[in-house]
C-alpha cells in the first residue's frame, strides 16, 4: 500500500486510489454528526447554486453548510457540529456544501473511492484502509477553503498516515499545535461568533465515532453513507 500526500482542491484533482478527503474544522466533523443522527445520506455539492436547486426539486430536503466560516441566508443549518449534535435527522435527506471539505470531494475525480476525514472518524478509516489494503492511499488536507493549508487538516493525514505506517503519534500534542495555529485560534475569537468554542473541542474528540463516511453513487447522485 502506497500513501500519498496531497493539500487543497489542486491535490484532490491529482489523487488516486482510495482517496481520504480531510476536512476537520468543520465540514466532515458536522457531516459526522448528521449521519450518526440517523440521516439517510448527505448530498456534497460545489456550488450554493447546485445546493439551492437540489432544494428546489426537493422542498423535503435540508440545507446545510457555509462560506467563509458563516451559515448561508436560507441555509438550515451552518456548518457546526454543535448546531446539528441534538438534531434528529432520521430518514432525512441533507445537501451540503462547504468552501473545503465538499470542494475536495467534487474534484476528486481519480478516486476509486472517496472517504471523508476526520479526527472524530480517524480510527474506523484506519481500519477500514488496513482491512482493504488499496493499492494506492491518497490523503488530502483541505485547508482553508481549499486554497491555504491549515494545521487540523495536515495534521489529521499525518495521524492517520502514521497510524496505517505502525507509528505512535501524541495526539495531545496536536491538538495544542492546533490551538495555537490561526484556525484553531479563531474558535476563541470573540469577534468570530460563527466559529464556537464547542466547535473546536467536538472536531478535536478522537474516534468520537465508529464508523466511515464514503462517497456512494445513488440514483445517478453522489452521496455520503454509512458502509453497512
Amino acid at each position: 500500500m502506497r500513501i500519498d500526500r496531497f493539500s487543497l482542491i489542486k491535490g484532490a484533482k491529482k489523487a488516486k486510489g482510495s482517496v481520504v478527503i480531510i476536512d476537520v474544522f468543520r465540514a466532515f466533523t458536522t457531516a459526522a454528526y448528521v449521519m450518526a443522527n440517523c440521516a439517510k445520506f448527505i448530498i456534497p455539492v460545489g456550488s450554493l447554486e447546485e445546493a439551492f436547486e437540489f432544494k428546489r426539486q426537493n422542498p423535503e430536503w435540508l440545507l446545510i453548510g457555509e462560506r467563509e466560516g458563516k451559515k448561508v441566508e436560507g441555509f438550515d443549518y451552518g456548518n457546526s457540529p454543535w448546531e446539528v449534535s441534538e438534531v434528529d435527522f432520521t430518514g432525512r435527506t441533507v445537501i451540503q456544501t462547504t468552501s473545503a471539505g465538499t470542494q475536495g470531494i467534487v474534484n476528486a475525480t481519480g478516486a476509486d473511492e472517496i472517504i471523508l476525514g476526520s479526527f472524530v472518524t480517524a480510527s474506523a478509516i484506519i481500519e477500514h484502509l488496513c482491512r482493504t489494503r488499496p493499492e494506492i492511499v491518497s490523503l488530502v488536507a483541505m485547508g482553508d477553503a481549499g486554497l491555504r493549508p491549515n494545521a487540523e487538516d495536515e495534521l489529521c493525514a499525518s495521524y492517520i498516515e502514521s497510524s496505517i505506517l505502525g507509528g505512535i503519534t501524541n495526539f495531545e500534542e496536536m491538538k495544542k499545535r492546533i490551538r495555537r495555529a490561526p484556525s484553531g485560534a479563531k474558535f476563541f475569537d470573540p469577534a468570530q461568533p460563527h466559529f464556537r468554542v464547542s466547535d473546536f473541542n467536538m472536531a478535536l474528540e478522537l474516534d468520537r465515532f465508529n464508523f466511515i463516511l464514503k462517497v456512494e453513487v445513488d440514483d445517478g447522485n453522489w452521496v455520503v453513507k454509512r458502509p453497512t
